[in-house]
């Protein structure tokens, strides 16, 4: 049994990670994401294997491993968050050196890597975002690389296209705080043309999945 703070969102958001706990009790307003293959109990409900919800002053079961996103309703000014959040993070092109990122207002946390699960914060400042469609995952060599995103501030949309342009989108995912888009990824860790867009200004969390074999990128 073990609850992980996981600093790379303070002072903004505090996330944890709780793994290997029969029952733990929520306080107040977060954001649930199940990172296990196992279902975790809400009352007499579940929320199943890479699903998110928000959740309020209850307790649940059988948590084999999630994170938790808090303080993430604390905000009743968003930009000015924003600006704060613009301040004290780098631009992803500035940290990652993707051409399809270059002059995109588009700004990360620090990454912080348990495991073979890796956790970083984007916020998105402009809509729309531009952020361009990709597949590859260059960093992971290792066949079965797995990735979600789960919304935490502002509205966004997880796009898919057949080819890499937007025009060939076939499905479109809307993501309020609290959603996380359907796993896009086939057994094989195969991904469609991909992007993640802004309906608003918006701040998301990452979670990279290795697949076994795979170390995490230095």
């Amino acid at each position: 049994m073990s609850v992980q703070v996981l600093d790379l969102a303070e002072p903004f958001f505090g996330l944890r990670l709780i793994s290997d706990e029969l029952e733990f009790e929520l306080a107040g307003k977060v954001i649930l994401l199940n990172l296990s293959e196992t279902p975790v109990g809400i009352r007499n409900q579940s929320l199943g294997s890479l699903q998110s919800a928000i959740v309020t002053n209850t307790g649940i079961r059988n948590v084999s491993h999630a994170v938790i996103i808090e303080k993430f309703a604390d905000y009743p000014d968003e930009d000015a968050l924003f600006r704060k959040v613009r301040a004290a993070w780098p631009s992803a092109f500035d940290v990652r050196k993707e051409e399809r990122l270059r002059g995109v207002a588009h700004y990360m946390s620090p990454k912080i890597w348990k495991g073979r699960f890796g956790f970083t914060m984007y916020h998105s400042g402009s809509v729309p975002l531009n952020v361009g469609l990709h597949r590859d995952h260059a960093f992971c060599r290792v066949p079965g690389f797995r990735e979600v995103h789960t919304q935490v501030v502002g509205i966004g949309k997880m796009q898919q296209c057949r080819e890499n342009d937007p025009s060939t989108l076939f499905l479109e995912e809307p993501m309020a705080p609290g959603a996380t888009h359907r796993p896009m990824y086939d057994e094989h860790g195969n991904y469609p043309w991909h992007q993640y867009e802004t309906i608003t200004p918006s701040i998301f969390l990452a979670v990279e999945m290795l697949p076994e074999g795979a170390t995490p990128p230095t």
